[in-house]
């Protein structure tokens, strides 16, 4: 494939202490990142965190306030958005619907006077799997076929970075897994530095090999999504990721790598590593899908909660999920897989809880557990 002009400026993407302003709102504030050359880097957060406003500013269409953008050892902060070695995908793909396939491909090869594009573009398109659509136009095309071609347009430049805004937002539900296992693919074929902003979780853990979760203009947590998902280090990660149970507990002792922590008067072990709080006063988190149901009287391994009672069930096909009052008068939620493990419970059992201690995380007591609710269901 042919070499974007400016292919030279190459190397990891570095924003230092960038701040953008709108008026008296602060978009972006003081972020500091640096982004792999050749990963998938995901900025995930909810509407009006600033993910937006900050790929808008590594493509040069705002300008920061302050602080400097890097490609490498290249400042980019005051280049013009054309002379970049990045290209967008938009959510709408901006496809020329006057053009066919193949010259929609090739119109940025055009464009800066390069004369053979025959075996840049096929190429391309046999990456995406679409060459067999070559003279076909946009609006003869399925909104996933749409996608595909947009990145290849994208992709054709061989920019130093494809920025993807959310690009999958305009799919259906079974096409957008389909596109986001195919998109990881293209993205390790060729190699280019992704950045992808989204909103959905599922879409970030997919795909990226490190997400920044945003929230209010800052990067509350960066990481690969495992560790975001096992270790969150506040409430909003948390909840944004997933969905978790919060437990007021108090640290009572350590003894090694583990704490013991009184969990409304039961006593359960934790890993202090996954221990973020410096205080005494926890907001002890546990996944749903890490509970165990049993009845009454059944044998459990690892930390243990008792006194439970089943107040809701719900099938959802790979799983089955249990709402379970506690003696304290707070309600858990807990997945169990369909594979015929857990017990035959209805409504108003009694049961206990069990769980591994290494699935357990804690932050601090004065996290607000509602942080990053909203977020996630305002999208």
């Amino acid at each position: 494939m042919a070499n974007h002009p400016d292919a030279a400026k190459t190397g990891d993407l570095k924003l230092s202490s960038i701040t953008k302003s709108f008026g008296d709102f602060l978009a972006v504030d003081d972020l500091d990142l640096v982004i792999p050359k050749g990963s998938f880097f995901a900025l995930l957060g909810p509407s009006g965190c600033g993910k937006t406003t900050t790929l808008r500013m590594i493509a040069g269409l705002e300008e920061p306030t302050s602080g400097k953008i890097y490609l490498g050892d290249t400042d980019l902060t005051d280049t013009k958005s054309y002379r970049r070695p990045v290209n967008t995908v938009f959510q709408n793909y901006a496809l020329f619907p006057h053009l066919t396939i193949f010259e929609n491909v090739a119109f940025g090869l055009r464009r800066r006077g390069i004369k053979d594009v025959k075996e840049p573009v096929e190429k391309v398109l046999a990456l995406v799997e679409l060459a067999h659509l070559r003279d076909r136009k946009p609006t003869q095309l399925s909104g996933g076929q749409q996608q595909r071609i947009a990145v290849a347009r994208a992709i054709v430049n061989r920019p130093a970075l494809l920025l993807l805004d959310e690009p999958l937002g305009a799919l259906d539900l079974k096409l957008r897994r389909q596109m986001q296992i195919e998109l990881k693919w293209i993205q390790t074929e060729v190699g280019i530095t992704f950045v992808h902003v989204t909103h959905d979780q599922e879409e970030a853990m997919t795909m990226a090999d490190t997400i920044a979760v945003m929230n209010e203009g800052r990067i509350e947590q960066l990481g690969s999504p495992a560790d975001l998902y096992e270790n969150p280090k506040t409430a909003f990660v948390a909840n944004f990721l997933g969905q978790s149970n919060f437990i007021k507990g108090t640290v009572e002792s350590t003894s090694g790598t583990d704490q013991f922590v009184n969990l409304q008067g039961t006593r359960i072990a934790i890993p202090a590593a996954r221990n973020s709080s410096t205080h005494k006063s926890l907001l002890v988190g546990i996944r749903p899908e890490k509970f165990r149901i049993h009845n009454v009287g059944d044998a459990t391994t690892g930390n243990k909660l008792e006194g439970g009672i089943v107040t809701d069930i719900s099938f959802v096909g790979v799983s089955t999920q249990y709402q379970v009052e506690m003696p304290w008068k707070q309600e858990l939620m807990i997945f169990e897989q369909n594979d015929g493990g857990a017990p035959n419970l209805r409504k108003g059992d009694a049961v206990t809880l069990s769980w591994e201690p290494h699935f357990t995380f804690a932050l601090d007591g004065d996290e607000d557990v509602r942080s990053g609710l909203a977020g996630a269901d305002a999208e």
